[in-house]
């Protein structure tokens, strides 16, 4: 019966392991997260690279799960952003010029033209941040844009079309990585 037991163990140990538990780098990225009321769920998450450097891990929540880019982008509900500093150092200077730049890239002028102000006021939320930092954006309808960092309140600002502006730094036709794109939209 002892040896019994000892084959059975291991087995009923791994069968109450989570089994949509997820690690990238060594940084656990939760299945789910809360917005407002709403429970959200892991899309899917990667690593942001620049040259041969990991700078943070990025994770996309949804009410539902889905790899269509074009369905996110124009979707009026509930969904957030979690950032997971790897690198050493981020300068707020570098973090803001990224969302300039990746918003630029991804929209036409007269979007950019009609963003900009809520840019320039969502970038003032930001602070230089360092490995193991946590940035988290929620987009909570009838709300706007909500930046946390390391779960701390920053402010909130915009509306859902300033909100799937930003998400086009990720998921837009000139993504800040293709890689990355593929692995928030789930495809990887």
């Amino acid at each position: 019966m002892d040896k019994f037991l000892l084959i059975l163990l291991p087995a009923l140990l791994c069968i109450s392991l989570p089994v949509d538990a997820r690690e990238i780098d060594g940084v656990p990225i939760p299945d789910s997260v809360t917005v407002a009321d709403s429970t959200l769920q892991l899309n899917g998450a990667g690593i942001r690279k620049k040259l041969f450097m990991d700078i943070y891990i990025g994770a996309l929540y949804l009410p539902a799960r889905t790899p269509d880019s074009s369905a996110i982008l124009t979707d009026t509900g509930p969904a957030s952003v979690l950032m997971h500093i790897l690198y050493k150092e981020l300068s707020k200077k570098k973090i803001t010029n990224a969302w300039s730049d990746g918003m630029r890239a991804n929209l036409t002028t007269e979007e950019m033209h009609s963003l900009q102000a809520t840019l320039d006021t969502f970038n003032t939320l930001f602070m230089t941040v360092h490995k193991g930092d946590v940035i988290r954006i929620d987009f909570i309808p009838g709300k706007g844009t909500e930046v946390r960092i390391n779960n701390e309140w920053r402010g909130i600002v915009g509306d859902n079309t300033f909100f799937r502006a930003l998400l086009k730094v990720w998921l837009g036709p000139e993504p800040v990585s293709s890689s990355l794109k593929d692995a928030m939209l789930g495809k990887d």
